[in-house]
Parts: structure tokens; sequence; C-alpha cells
């Protein structure tokens, strides 16, 4: 059952606001809990506590796979075949058109995947009172009203309202605060929240969708980036297609004007389809895409949506979250200051003293981790008892004894300590308290230590400084990503201070602004604002969705790293999602890409690759154009000089396995990463393979000039002349474009070679002992093989102008 939504449904931050007797009152609850008469009407009022999906019919998703530009003019060639009774060559087409379907719909990733982490996320168990009595009740039978019981180690499992008790709990997954909350009579704890210390009786206010990874879940349910990878292959073959239109009802025409049989007009039809679009254009970008996932994957990355592998060449801003992504999401002592008189020994001993070892204190345990990265001397130091921190007094102490004397060690909040300090004057505390300012605005979190004297009074040992510090690697990526042309941007939910101090650290930049800056600008202003940025602060879960929503407005291609529930919404968001080694689950989902080693210098081995991956693809479509734009030429100057068809579809078949398929050999060739994002401007694109496509057909103009006019070669066998040629060219297309430069600049690798001779090699035979084909002389077949390399390769020339003119590269 899905939750209900009501006119008027108080949020959680209303709750927050509420007190005790309001919210049990708007609830219709109490103290004591609900009882299983109140569930059954609560069933029907709110539904049950889980994550609403919207599910799309796997035989939708995959029949949906046969509609669009390419799937409908091969369904087209396919029809006319049976029309005109060639099932053969009709039943090869429909081979052609379900194996890109299948592959299709098998790489289709399912946009529910995050919804279904997000729903396991609430399949825990709580205990709940139900008539007067404790249970245990999964949470998906929790509803507001229900009186929980949470302490150390639970999953809140719906965002409660405190009535009793105080708990520490670490919210770094829900609102990526890296710091535990405490949390107090009145406060709300979050749903998704581990509960750290302490224990407390809560009322539900909120559940499934309502509650805060509820807001989550709504995001990334409709966060979906507009697909460039179907865009590309959309303008390819639109490009295609109006370059075969034109030719074909030129023909059409001149067809119609010399009484050409209807039969013979639908085989034309049928050529210029399967020919001169590029059907195999899907296959092709899968398989590169999974030879570059499999290549990620052995320098820990994982893809997890391949069209993440071509985003990737392409993205111009990345996104860092800065917890857990530019920072370490674990304290570290940064700076101790010890107060005059107190030596560093003995001020990282009082701390450490008055921490607890046994517990799962985050604080307690970096100070130990600290005192025994300094190797201090504690063995004077014995702990008698020990009192853990407690949100009500913000502070932990021990009764410790040291050379025979016994006095308190306590370590808390500055003020706390503070006013403990009765001897210290206004001014000794002033310049403490201006002190841990300044050091609160370098990100850092400060914590006091002192001791007693005597009765009633303490002294303040010292101070110090905890944050979480940067990763090993950050700066050296961030240097990186600005050199592979890619703008670093941070994201984070810390105040202003904290964020410019954290991007300085890092070299992101000093154009840090808060989120309520760009807010206040019109609509259509904010995309440009944001752009400007080098990072923004004070920013919450939706908010991060919406800036990548306002980056992608301004035509820009954006990646996006995280690692919590609130990253989720944006990581699925971006074209390019990276969840860090550390992340959630719900983000790994939402991610296209999975870091399974610390660190994040990865992403730039993943931009290295995805950017090799993007030029092996660009060269395989450049050759299809090419390719196709020279087919339709010697296609209709074929026509217009015999009347008649120049190359039959059994021919159009060998030229396809010759040319399209065994040149998926690309998909593994060796191929250099640029130095700046790669972008698809299929129009510049379309320019050079076209002009490039008149240069090649001049070589089979020139090929069928001399078969018909010097040799005297029968029509059949002058079919078999252009045929050969097609092939010959083909395989030394590749040679020439896929290097930017000079040919000679790079070699192909040497499965790519080895499937340019198969393809000669095959193509020799079948031409002079006449098989499938007419025979031609082995003395022409050569010939042609060599006017054939010699001429494409000195095509390479004009083919670097033509590059660097169009901006090929």
């Amino acid at each position: 059952m899905e939750t209900k939504t009501t006119a008027k449904f108080t949020t959680t931050d209303e709750f927050k606001k509420m007190d005790i007797k309001a919210m049990l009152e708007l609830l219709k609850a109490s103290e004591k809990g609900l009882s299983e008469t109140d569930v059954e009407a609560r069933v029907k009022e709110y539904g049950f506590n889980e994550v609403e999906e919207k599910k799309k019919s796997s035989l939708v998703a995959f029949f949906s796979w046969f509609w669009g530009p390419i799937p409908w003019f091969l369904e087209a060639a396919v029809l006319i075949c049976i029309i005109i009774g060639d099932w053969l060559d009709g039943i090869m087409l429909a081979a052609l058109l379900l194996s890109n379907v299948i592959i299709g719909f098998y790489n289709e990733h399912g946009s529910q995947k995050s919804l279904e982490i997000l729903k396991q996320k609430l399949t825990i168990k709580t205990k709940v009172m139900r008539d007067g009595k404790w249970v245990t009740k999964e949470s998906r039978e929790l509803f507001p009203g229900d009186l929980i019981l949470i302490g150390l180690g639970d999953v809140v499992p719906a965002d409660a309202k405190i009535i009793s008790g105080d708990i520490s709990a670490d919210q770094a997954a829900i609102t990526g605060e890296s710091m535990p909350v405490n949390l107090k009579k009145s406060d709300v704890a979050l749903t998704g929240s581990t509960i750290k210390r302490g224990e407390a009786k809560c009322i539900i206010v909120n559940t499934g969708r309502h509650t805060a990874i509820g807001k989550t879940v709504e995001l990334v349910n409709i966060a979906k980036p507009e697909s460039k990878q179907e865009a590309i292959m959309f303008n390819v073959a639109k490009n295609l297609i109006y370059v075969g239109t034109v030719a074909f009802a030129i023909i059409l025409l001149y067809a119609l004007f010399i009484g050409t049989p209807l039969i013979t007009i639908l085989i034309f039809a049928v050529l210029f389809i399967a020919g001169g679009i590029p059907v195999a254009l899907p296959v092709m970008f899968t398989i590169s895409q999974a030879r570059g996932a499999t290549n990620l994957s052995k320098h820990g990355v994982l893809v997890t949506k391949l069209d993440s592998i071509e985003n990737a060449a392409s993205v111009e801003i990345l996104c860092l979250d800065k917890t857990g992504t530019i920072t370490i999401n674990e304290l570290e002592i940064s700076e101790h200051i010890p107060m005059p008189g107190i030596e560093k020994n003995e001020l990282i001993s009082l701390a450490a003293i008055a921490s607890g070892a046994e517990g799962k204190d985050q604080i307690d345990a970096t100070v130990l981790a600290y005192a025994k990265k300094n190797k201090t001397d504690m063995s004077a130091y014995k702990q008698i008892s020990y009192t853990p921190f407690e949100p009500s007094t913000k502070k932990a102490e021990a009764s410790v004894e040291f050379e025979g004397k016994q006095f308190i060690a306590v370590k808390g909040a500055t003020q706390t300590l503070l006013a403990l300090c009765t001897s210290m004057n206004k001014k000794e505390k002033d310049k403490i308290t201006a002190k841990v300012e300044e050091l609160s605005k370098k990100g850092n979190r400060v914590l006091a230590v002192g001791k007693s004297q005597g009765t009633g009074n303490f002294t303040l040992a010292g101070l110090l400084a905890l944050n979480n510090p940067l990763r090993s690697d950050t700066k050296a990526t961030i240097v990186a990503l600005k050199e592979a042309g890619i703008k670093p941007m941070m994201l984070t939910g810390d105040n202003i201070a904290v964020a410019r101090e954290m991007a300085r650290q890092a070299g992101i930049g000093d154009n840090i602004v808060r989120i309520s800056e760009i807010k206040k600008l019109p609509e259509s202003e904010q995309g440009k604002a944001v752009e400007k940025c080098d990072g923004i602060a004070e920013i919450l879960p939706e908010d991060k969705y919406g800036v990548v929503k306002h980056l992608q407005s301004t035509g820009k291609t954006i990646g996006m790293t995280g690692d919590g529930v609130n990253d989720a919404p944006a990581l699925k968001q971006a074209e390019l999602g990276i969840a860090v080694s550390n992340a959630t689950d719900v983000a790994k989902a939402a991610a296209g890409m999975v870091l399974t080693e610390s660190g994040i210098d990865v992403i730039l081995e993943g931009i290295r690759t995805s950017r090799r991956t993007y030029q092996r693809m660009l060269t395989w479509t450049l050759k299809k154009i090419t390719l196709s734009i020279q087919f339709m030429l010697i296609l209709a100057v074929g026509f217009f000089w015999f009347q008649d068809i120049i190359i039959v579809i059994p021919g159009l078949m060998l030229l396809l396995i010759m040319t399209d398929f065994m040149s998926m050999s690309l998909a593994v060739d060796n191929s250099k990463s640029t130095k700046n994002p790669n972008n698809w401007n299929v129009k510049n694109l379309t320019i050079a393979a076209g002009i490039l496509g008149i240069l090649f057909f001049l070589i089979e103009l020139a090929l069928l000039i001399w078969g018909a006019n010097y040799l005297k070669l029968s029509f059949e066998q002058i079919r078999t002349l252009v045929l050969l040629s097609l092939v010959f060219t083909a395989q030394f297309a590749i040679i020439i474009i896929r290097e930017r430069g000079r040919f000679w600049n790079s070699w192909p690798a040497k499965v790519v070679s080895i499937s340019m001779a198969i393809a000669i090699i095959i193509f020799i035979p079948l031409s002079i002992y006449g098989i499938i084909i007419t025979p031609i002389s082995a003395a022409l077949v050569f010939a042609t093989l060599i006017i054939c390399t010699i001429t494409v390769l000195a095509i390479d020339f004009p083919k670097v102008w033509i590059f660097k003119k169009t901006g090929i590269a």
C-alpha cells in the first residue's frame, strides 16, 4: 500500500518546532503509544512506512527499443523485403534489428534500482509500544503516533520526536554532517540515522516518503538527465536520413520518368536504408563502452551504467561533495593548544584519560588514536572511573589518580569548561573564546580539556581542534582535473567560513557562495550564477540536485561525486554520477560509476579511459558517415549511368559485414586521451565526414569509369568491381580516420589490423572465384587493391586540414 497524501501534510521541520503536547494532539496520540485498533485506522490514513514505487513493465521497456529513428528505418526495410518476396534478406535485416534491441534492453539500467535499495533501508526491526506492551515490529508496520524505543546501534526507522532521553545520532548519510548530532527531548531523530550513544523514547511523526529519506526518494525518482548518447545517435541518423532522402528523391523522380519497375524502386529504398543509415551504431557504442568498463574495473572503478563511459569523456564541471569525497569521513585532531604552564604530553594525557576505550564514541576514539600517534606516555595516570559524554552536560569526565593524588579530568564544549573554571577572569575567557572562533572558521570543532583544582574549581589545560582532513590525494586530483579542462566545484552543507577554508586548502578556488544567495536570484539567472562559483555552502540534499539541474541548463555536461543518501538525487541527475568507495548503497545505486578503492584520484583514470573510449566511438562514427555518403553517391551515379541497381541486396549484406561489423574491432583500438573534454558536435562531424565521403566517392567514380569505358567490363563485373573497391576503401579508411593527425603518428591495435586483413583476404577469393558475386580477373582485383591503397592514403593530407577546420579532435 502506498503512503497516503493529505491536503495538508505536516512536515518534519514543522514537527521540530512544536512542543510535545501540540505534536501529540495533532497526531491524536499519547505517550503510551498506539493500540492495534489505532493501527488499523492509520494503515488507511497513512499507508505503510515504505517507499512508493513507480515500476515500468519489462515488456514495455523491451518493446520501447523498437521505437526510434534507426529501428523505424530498419523495420521499413524488413517490410519492403517481405513485400517484394525477398525473405532471406528480410530475415537478415530483422536479425540485425533484433540484435540491436536485445543489446540495448540488456544494458538498460532500471530507474527503480535506487528505490529498491531505499526500501531495504526501511526493513529494519524496532521496539514499539502497542496496547501498553513493548513488541518488536518491522519498520514497515510503524505509523505516525507510534511510541518507539531507540538506543546504541539502532537505525532510526522513521522521523521521530524525542519525548524522553538524550542520544547522539550519526546523520552523515542523510544530511552530510560528518559530526554526530546530540539530540535531546523535543528534538527530531531523522530516518536512517544511527544511534551512537544514549537511549530515547520517541513518537513517530512522519513515515515513508514524508520522511527525510522519503524526500530524497522523490528526488531520485524524478531525477533523469537527458540521454546524450540517444541524442547523438538520433542526430547522426537524422543527418544521414536527410542526405539519403534527397538522393533517393532525385533517383525516384528519374526512375518514374524512365518507367523503372516498382520492385526496383523498392529495392533501392532498402539499399538506401540499410546502406546509408548507421544500423550498427548502437551496437558499436555498447561494445566500446563495455570494453571501457572492463578496463576501468582494473583501476578500481565499477561502471553500473554503460552510457556513463561516454558521458565521462564530456564532463566539463565536476561537483564534489565535501564530506567523504574531498575530506575523509573521519575525525582527526589537527591542532593542540596547551595553556601556559601545560606541556603537550599533559594536555593529550588528560584528554585521553577522560575518554572511554570501550565505547563507540567517535571523539573518544579520535583522542585515543591521537595519543597513540604521538606516543604519549600515560603510564603515571590511572583512570578510576569514567562518565561518558552526555548531551545534557556537554562533557565527559574521569576520576584520575596521578602520583598518589586524585583529581577529575574533563573534556567537552569550551563554554561548558570555561564555566567550570571559576578562577579565570573575563579577559582570559574572552581570549579563549576568540581562539575558538578562529579555529571554527577554519572548519574545526574545538574540544576543551581541563582538570579539577580543589573543590568546585577547574583549570583549563588547553584546546584540541578536530576536523575532517582532506584526503591525501585531494590536492593533486584538483590540480589534475583543472589540467584536464574540468572545473571542480565543491558542494557542502557546512557554513560559508568552513567551506571557504576547505576550498582554499584543496586549491578549488575562492568564489564560494551560500545557496541562499543563488536562490535570491531570478530563476533565469541562477544557472549562470552557479556556473561562476567554485563552491556552494549551506546546501540541503534537494539543493545539490537543483545545482546540477541549473548547471545542465547552461548546456554543460556535469559530473557529481558523493557518498551519502543525501547525494543520491544529484548523482542520478548528473550525466556522470560517481559514488566513492565508502558510499551508501543508495548512492551507489544512483551513480553511474562506483569507486572500489579509497580516494578520488581514480576519477582521473576514469575520465582518461572514457576519453579514449570516446575517440574509438568517434572514429567508427566518422568512418560510417564517410562510407555512407560514398555508398549513396555511387548508388545514385550507377543508376543514372546504367538505369539499374549497381549494388544488389546480397552484396550490401556482404558490405555491411565487412565494413560495419568487422570494424567493431575499433572498440579495442589504440587511442589517446585528449587534454580537454570531448563533446559531440554532430554538425561538424557530418560536414567533415561528408567531405571525406565525397573524396572516397571520387575514387569509386574513377574506378567505375575505368572499368566501364576502358576495360569494357560487363555490368555484372562492374557490380563486383564497385563492391570490391567499397570493401577495400573501407579498410584503408580506418587507417587514416582513426588518427586525427597524420596516419603514421600511430598504428592500429593488432586486433584492428587483423580484422582489416581478414576482410581483404576474404573478399579477394570471393571476387576472383565468383563466390556469391560475379568473378573478375585476379589482375584486376590486385590492381584495384593497389589503387585503393594509394588513393585512400593520399586523402590523409586533406583529411588533416578538414579535421582542423571542423574541430575534430
